[in-house]
């Protein structure tokens, strides 16, 4: 089959298209897809590169994501048929694992998945959109309700915002009722983040957020009737030189929610805000079950959009991930086979 493999760690020319890599065969309790899209993650950056304290096995196809229809069914598979159109969870909840990392993902023409890790893709919704949904939607979703509780008339400020997992953090704090300040790193970007529901947004390139956030909302400080200034959320998971900041602009009592950590892991801290404001910092990791269901249904209904940037042929999988690495991205960058 054609598939997009890394070999090792190492730069993007580490990933190229191979037209003979041999095809999966299904074992007990298996299925094998016909990949129709598979979506990429900063994750996957991250996998092609290497990192510390993750072994991940060689030669490896990556895509976390993956959406197809069934083309052949494995001993032991019930409940299932050929053709049925089918979203895979990345996550093998029984035996562990992830798609694209340590089992092989969706930048293949076909994918081997485990039965029991198959959700059935309803009427309406495409194959794209499908694939869009679990790492990104997915964690956004497990932040801002199930973790987050994101709620009406709370100020929402989210770094990052135009990446996959921003839009739908936009959007789910507007369909809670927050006021949403989006930050993206171009205007063009901005733009489109008013145009997606936000109500106010930042250019962190060209403005400091932080002292933008001051100006709209004030200085958080614990004197008097300033205990309400400064935001109730900030969503961050670009750490780095944004950690310390976010805190910063957060009001008492205020939530910092997180899921990664893009522009490095190991920020400078200063826990002396964490204590003086009460904060909370909440972290994420990963998305139920339930969730991507719920997403599906969101979708389904016209309530959540899937924002997809752009979709590449296999053969062009190494420029779709160079597109997430170098930030050139608003939504979801898809592959399709």
């Amino acid at each position: 089959m054609k598939a997009a493999v890394v070999r090792e760690h190492g730069g993007l020319d580490r990933l190229n298209y191979e037209t003979d890599f041999p095809d999966p065969k299904p074992g007990e309790g298996d299925v094998i897809v016909a990949v129709k899209a598979a979506s990429l993650n900063y994750h996957d950056v991250f996998t092609r590169r290497g990192m510390p304290g993750v072994k991940v096995p060689m030669p490896r196809i990556m895509g976390l994501d993956v959406a197809g229809e069934i083309a052949e069914i494995g001993p032991g598979v019930a409940g299932w048929k050929k053709g049925d159109r089918v979203l895979v969870d990345p996550i093998n909840r029984v035996e562990g694992g992830l798609m694209g990392e340590t089992i092989h993902g969706g930048l293949a023409e076909l994918c081997r998945a485990r039965a029991h890790q198959l959700i059935k893709i309803p009427e309406g919704v495409t194959f794209a959109d499908a694939a869009a949904l679990p790492v990104a939607y997915g964690t956004a979703l497990r932040m801002m309700r199930t973790n987050g509780y994101v709620a009406a008339g709370e100020k929402v400020l989210i770094l990052g915002a135009s990446g996959g997992v921003g839009v739908c953090c936009v959007q789910l704090a507007k369909i809670a009722g927050a006021e949403v300040v989006a930050c993206a790193g171009t205007d063009a970007k901005a733009k489109r983040l008013a145009e997606l529901g936000a109500d106010k947004t930042i250019n962190y390139i060209e403005k400091d957020f932080m002292k933008e956030v001051y100006a709209m909302y004030g200085k958080p400080t614990r004197r008097g009737s300033g205990t309400d200034q400064g935001v109730d959320v900030v969503v961050n998971y670009t750490g780095g030189d944004t950690w310390v900041k976010s805190l910063k602009c957060l009001k008492v009592g205020g939530r910092l929610l997180t899921c990664g950590a893009t522009a490095g892991f190991d920020p400078k801290e200063d826990i002396r805000f964490i204590w003086t404001f009460e904060l909370k910092v909440l972290g994420s990791n990963g998305w139920a079950r339930g969730d991507i269901a719920t997403l599906l249904d969101l979708v389904q209904q016209g309530k959540l959009k899937v924002m997809i940037d752009k979709v590449y042929p296999l053969a062009e999988a190494r420029e779709a991930l160079r597109k997430i690495e170098d930030r050139e991205v608003f939504g979801k960058i898809v592959v399709a086979p």
